[in-house]
């Protein structure tokens, strides 16, 4: 039912996803392009071991410079492999069974419905991980009211609320119309965060090359609006696939003034990257049977079953 006529993300493509793909460039059938242990998150989602990753093919956002490139379509790639709902659904347990700290579901949002669905069947046979929606922020509240009884935490992005800077990083500036419906839903449903107990929010805004003054807008009103209900991870790593550096990227100095700021603004819970921390420096390879650092990841077992068959 809910792909016959999909409203899933704000693109709104009312197209029948049995025949044919909406912006996502998906139709109804989940496609994954890995799993594993990864640790590599904020370190309450990461936990000792690290966070039981899905990567969904597929996105309704196309960012311009997107690191996930060979698997969101944002240059027409659809890296990944098929799987059914009970499929889904053993690859949950199996990350539960590796250990994993939380489940991870990263870009899930055309997806929605089979998530929910896998989830289910997941619990009626022993699943009980905290579940974090890892999502680009650009959703619709309609999609956030199917899925929200199943998430426990949000790590979600604020990429920008500037439509210029929307414009040129993220292809669209639709991006800023949907991303305070999003939060503000998010808050409604999840008005305080405790990661001790794995509840709430973490919202995460990266720091665009040449944008200082929308990343400054953007915490204005983050204290304004949000400081008392989300925790912030500020990243300051943008990395362009390919290597392409032929960007300003942030000086030691603009980094300085961020911390003031946020000290300025009262913001004092969450995470902030270090610039001069080259060590996640690098673009995934999702052809790989790893495609991280081997230092940050382990693939699911079950999943590589499933890629091989």
């Amino acid at each position: 039912m809910f792909y016959e006529d999909c409203i899933l993300c704000p693109n709104l493509c009312h197209v029948d996803r049995r025949n044919e793909t909406g912006v996502c460039r998906q139709k109804d059938r989940v496609r994954i392009a890995w799993s594993g242990l990864h640790r590599g998150e904020e370190p309450p989602v990461t936990g000792e071991r690290g966070s039981g990753m899905i990567f969904f093919t597929g996105c309704p956002l196309h960012c311009q410079f997107c690191q996930n490139r060979q698997i969101s379509g944002s240059d027409g790639e659809n890296y990944g492999i098929d799987i059914t709902v009970d499929e889904m659904a053993r690859l949950m347990l199996s990350l539960q069974d590796m250990g994993a700290a939380t489940l991870n579901l990263v870009t899930g949002t055309h997806f929605i419905p089979s998530i929910a669905a896998a989830l289910d069947e997941a619990k009626g046979k022993g699943f009980s991980l905290p579940v974090v929606w890892n999502s680009s922020g650009y959703e619709s509240v309609y999609g956030l009211e199917l899925i929200d009884p199943y998430i426990d935490v949000y790590l979600v992005d604020c990429k920008t609320l500037d439509k210029g800077t929307a414009s040129r990083f993220c292809r669209t500036p639709r991006y800023v119309d949907a991303v305070i419906p999003c939060l503000d839903f998010i808050k409604s449903h999840h008005p305080s965060t405790d990661l001790d107990a794995m509840k709430g929010t973490i919202l995460r805004h990266l720091v665009f090359p040449g944008e200082l003054g929308a990343t400054v807008s953007f915490l204005r009103v983050f204290a304004e609006r949000y400081k008392d209900a989300f925790f912030l991870s500020l990243m300051t790593q943008f990395v362009p696939p390919l290597g392409n550096l032929d960007f300003k990227m942030l000086s030691e100095d603009e980094y300085d003034s961020l911390v003031y700021l946020l000290e300025d603004l009262g913001i004092d819970d969450g995470f902030i990257q270090d610039p001069s921390d080259d060590d996640v420096l690098w673009i995934p390879d999702f052809t790989r049977d790893v495609p991280f650092p081997a230092s940050f990841a382990d693939p699911d077992p079950y999943f590589l079953s499933l890629k091989r068959r």
